[in-house]
């Protein structure tokens, strides 16, 4: 792209960028899901967010700085800066070990420990982990049939989490929020505020703030239930609101100062409550076996229905078209309510729940509202008895070799 001025090749560019960033937005996250411990999920999910959030402020930033630019640097400038940050990512992974879950899932047992090894604290049973995610997976395997795209939808369990998965990604395109972040500075011209531009970057500013804030409640709080209800109710009535201002007073200094507070409102509660917390559970329903065919799927969807937003909006908003402006808040209001309905009903709650324990939900076939309170009986308690005399003596094993090794090291020490 910054070799060309030939329009065929720069779809080509943008092409490959968008397979990019689709494997990118995808794989991240499933690691995050896989590596982390129950308790820390969520967080790590809302630094991933942050960082995407950021990255988008500063790119933002650059283009708005270059724009004026007479020469072809003020397209090349932009251009280059992106190959800083992922020069540090990609040395950066050569020394970060691959997934323990999906190592362990390919028969890579003791690689899989040893991930686990590099990525728990010290002290922490790490033997018994890879026991219990064993344990689960080879459960799986002897329940289901195979690892692909038809296999997702082939039992009821894998197709209730499948579909599970897409709608809780989905939520994000349902709540509107590509209305206001894909054209919130024409959004906010229509609505005669001054300076679109540098108020379009105060309200993806308060977006991070918004996820700042969100890494406080997800630790203390975090029911991802409640939370992505609230957000979503609270999103449809700021849009109506904002519609109905408009409505009645279109294109006064007013309406415009009014519609910036509640715009500012809509990208704290979207960035707090929605964003993370439906990427979050997209990732965490998913079985093992199927994962990265579960989310890559409902990340297609979700992406799919951003797109749908972002194309469709023009058509509703450009005065030579329909001319709603901000009145297409109306449309969203109901969506978001009845995306906050679907979570109410389906969506279950799986918060400090390791991903063997949320198998074990979904095999029992709970109702969503059910998850919270059941008592996990553990994997290994699943299992028949000759299999759970199997896995906890490869654990006892491996408890003596660490201790031996310990030891060992103590002795050299002295």
């Amino acid at each position: 792209m910054m070799t060309t001025t030939h329009i065929g090749a720069l779809y080509v560019g943008r092409f490959v960028i968008g397979l990019a960033n689709g494997y990118f937005m995808t794989f991240s996250q499933l690691y995050v899901q896989e590596s982390s411990t129950a308790k820390f999920r969520g967080l790590f999910l809302t630094g991933f967010q942050f960082f995407t959030s950021f990255g988008t402020l500063i790119g933002t930033i650059v283009d708005w700085a270059t724009a004026k630019r007479p020469d072809k640097s003020s397209y090349l400038i932009p251009l280059g800066l992106i190959y800083v940050v992922p020069f540090f990512l990609s040395v950066g992974m050569l020394f970060i070990p691959e997934s323990p879950r999906w190592l362990i899932l390919q028969g890579r047992y003791e690689e899989g420990k040893k991930s686990l090894d590099w990525l728990r604290p010290d002290g922490f049973d790490t033997a018994a982990e890879a026991a219990e995610i064993r344990a689960a997976i080879d459960k799986e395997k002897e329940m289901s049939s195979g690892v692909g795209w038809v296999d997702m939808v082939k039992n009821p369990v894998d197709r209730r989490r499948t579909l599970l998965a897409i709608a809780a990604v989905s939520l994000q395109a349902a709540s509107g929020a590509m209305f206001i972040i894909a054209y919130k500075a024409y959004f906010l011209t229509m609505a005669k505020v001054s300076n679109p531009f540098a108020m379009s970057n105060v309200l993806s500013c308060i977006g991070i703030l918004a996820i700042i804030a969100n890494s406080l409640i997800i630790v203390k709080f975090g029911n991802r239930r409640v939370l992505l209800m609230t957000g979503l109710l609270v999103c449809g009535i700021l849009q109506i609101i904002i519609a109905i201002i408009y409505d009645k007073k279109p294109g006064t200094k007013s309406t415009g100062t009014v519609i910036v507070a509640l715009s500012c409102l809509y990208m704290f509660s979207y960035n707090g409550l929605i964003a993370t917390y439906a990427w979050l559970a997209g990732g965490e329903i998913p079985t093992q076996r199927l994962r990265s065919h579960t989310f890559g799927m409902a990340a297609a969807v979700g992406f799919a229905g951003a797109w749908l937003t972002t194309f469709t909006a023009p058509y509703f908003i450009n005065p030579a078209a329909l001319n709603w402006g901000p009145r297409y808040g109306y449309i969203w209001f109901p969506s978001c309510v009845l995306a906050a309905a679907w979570v109410f009903f389906f969506l279950p709650e799986v918060k400090n729940r390791t991903l063997e324990e949320i198998d074990e939900m979904f095999e029992a076939r709970l109702p969503a509202r059910k998850f919270k309170t059941y008592k996990c009986v553990g994997v290994l308690n699943t299992l028949d008895a000759d299999a759970r005399k199997s896995v906890e003596k490869e654990h006892r094993v491996q408890v003596l070799m660490s201790e031996k090794v310990q030891t060992e090291t103590s002795v050299a020490k002295e």
